[in-house]
């Protein structure tokens, strides 16, 4: 019999009391054993990630409670009846955890080599600041940092969205746990660089005798990484079994459901004849590197170095890559977000040096959808206040007026009007991506620039906001700019693609034909990584 190592027996996990009790996990029980990884999928709100917080006992108190008689045993302890001090020894110890939103998880404040040496002072005391950093460089290099020597003492901020998500994998090493929590460790990564992560997984797995508990919406990784499957749905675990079982005969409908669920469907057809909405050419996004204690310019990082593109009204453009290669810089720099050198023309107008009052104006006309939708919405404001905001920037409308508009772009996504009063914190991942884009369509603008809008969203919700989007383009002839390191998502949506390499294009050209036959040798080792 395999040991155990995780046993979770009839928990429960609440929000609120009295008549506002919200039970995000119903009565769940679930076993890891020793070396083995076991995954957990489900769509998003199923409540997946508050069973993981629950283990490491993170979530708010006394917002959430347990009621019942639930038990999480790890090593024979109840975790639920340890102190706070106790269970700080296990936290980033001998149970580490990746959490899904790396730019909300570290700390913009603190450099690399801090936040990576911070549970090794803790829990390992007593060396060195030299030995320390060699320890951060190792696991840099571990998880596929380039240049990670130089990385250390860059911030947060300074990094790819990828490249987050590989130092909260390094921090969550460091220790060498017993157990891996994995909420969604691929999420901000390509197509390439997700076989790295997941591969390094594995062997660590192996050569450490670590258990892995992996919650993702990508149910290939799951089908090629995983030992068993827990099946989560409204709360409930309805299926739990070995992977090939799961895969080949799934005995519940909702598994079936989830099982079909891939990105499917035709870009909508738009008119190749009319005039562009949106040029850029040769665009430069150059960041000087400095040394020396004046700070002087040594050298540049060329995140975009001369890149040309046009879209048309009615348009998808995808804008595929690595993690690091230009992609969220250039649609930044397009937005004027970023200041950039070259020609940028909007509407047959150009906008490469406006000034403010007139780039304000304009602003309403063109919108984004940013990468990690819980770090762009404000935990301070309502989502009536969140989808406002920029109806009052404008002086659009009066206030009942603008309420009605608020509540017409959340039913537009699909989101009831008893939301408005509610925060982020309260909604899933792909519930907080619907009103991102609420927030953008409710100025009714010509061009979205989606930037990784399903990243974080399991394949079923994928779909349905694919959907959504394809129907918003019919209904209000939308041009999108779509960054995705998801090919299969791109594949479903774009009319063109364009390919992005270390800042520049490498190839473009209509989606299907992109597709099947790709020139670029770049080009095609990522197509292969993804549809392989």
């Amino acid at each position: 019999m395999p040991e155990k190592l995780l046993e979770i027996k009839n928990l429960s996990v609440a929000f609120g009391r009295g008549a506002e009790c919200v039970l995000a996990v119903d009565r769940i029980s679930l076993t890891i054993n020793r070396c083995e990884t076991m995954a957990l999928v489900g769509e998003s709100g199923c409540g997946k990630s508050v069973t993981a917080h629950s283990i490491l006992r993170l979530l708010p108190y006394p917002e959430a409670n347990h009621p019942g008689n639930g038990e999480i045993l790890f090593g024979g302890q109840n975790l639920l009846c340890l102190s706070e001090k106790e269970m700080r020894r296990l936290r980033g110890n001998r149970i580490g955890m990746i959490f899904q939103e790396p730019m909300t998880s570290l700390n913009p404040l603190h450099t690399i080599v801090r936040q990576i040496s911070e549970s090794l002072r803790l829990h390992r005391g007593g060396r060195s600041r030299q030995e320390l950093r060699r320890r951060a460089q190792e696991l840099l290099e571990l998880v596929g940092i380039e240049d990670a020597a130089r990385r250390l003492d860059a911030y947060s901020h300074e990094l790819s969205g990828g490249q987050r998500q590989r130092v909260m994998i390094a921090m969550a090493l460091a220790n060498e746990p017993d157990l891996l929590i994995a909420d969604e460790p691929t999420t901000a990564l390509d197509v390439t660089v997700q076989a790295q992560v997941l591969n390094l997984l594995s062997d660590l797995k192996e050569r450490l005798g670590m258990s892995v508990l992996l919650i993702t919406h990508d149910l290939g990784i799951v089908r090629h990484h995983a030992d068993r499957v827990a099946v989560m749905t409204g709360g409930r675990i309805v299926e739990v079994g070995g992977c090939g079982q799961i895969f080949s005969a799934p005995s519940h409908p909702y598994t079936v459901k989830l099982l079909n669920s891939e990105p499917a469907g035709q870009p909508l057809p738009c008119n190749e004849d009319a005039d562009p909405l949106l040029e850029a050419e040769n665009l430069k996004v150059w960041f000087p590197i400095k040394k020396g204690f004046l700070q002087r310019t040594c050298d540049y990082v060329k995140a975009v170095d001369g890149v040309s593109l046009t879209l048309r009204p009615g348009e998808s453009l995808g804008v595929v890559g690595e993690s690091g290669s230009g992609k969220s810089t250039l649609g930044f720099a397009l937005l004027r977000l970023l200041p950039a050198k070259g020609r940028i023309s909007f509407a047959g107008r150009e906008i490469s040096r406006p000034d403010f009052r007139e780039l304000q104006a304009l602003r309403r006309r063109f919108q984004v959808v940013f990468q990690d939708p819980f770090a762009s919405l404000s935990p301070r404001l309502n989502v009536a206040q969140i989808v406002g905001e920029g109806l009052n920037i404008h002086r659009i409308g009066t206030p009942g007026q603008r309420r009605q508009m608020v509540a017409a772009a959340l039913a537009e996504v699909g989101l009831e009007e008893s939301f408005l009063r509610r925060y982020p914190h309260e909604f899933s991942g792909g519930q907080r991506q619907r009103i991102a884009i609420a927030r953008a369509l409710v100025l009714k603008p010509q061009l979205l620039v989606l930037d990784e809008p399903t990243s974080s969203l399991d394949r079923s919700v994928q779909a349905q906001v694919l959907d959504l989007l394809r129907d918003l383009q019919g209904k209000h002839n939308l041009s999108y700019l779509f960054i995705s390191h998801d090919l299969k998502v791109v594949r479903a949506l774009c009319h063109r693609v364009m390919v992005l390499h270390q800042g520049r294009i490498v190839e473009e050209g209509p989606a299907e034909e992109l597709f099947q036959h790709p020139q670029h040798h770049y080009t095609q080792t990522l197509f292969a990584a993804a549809f392989n």
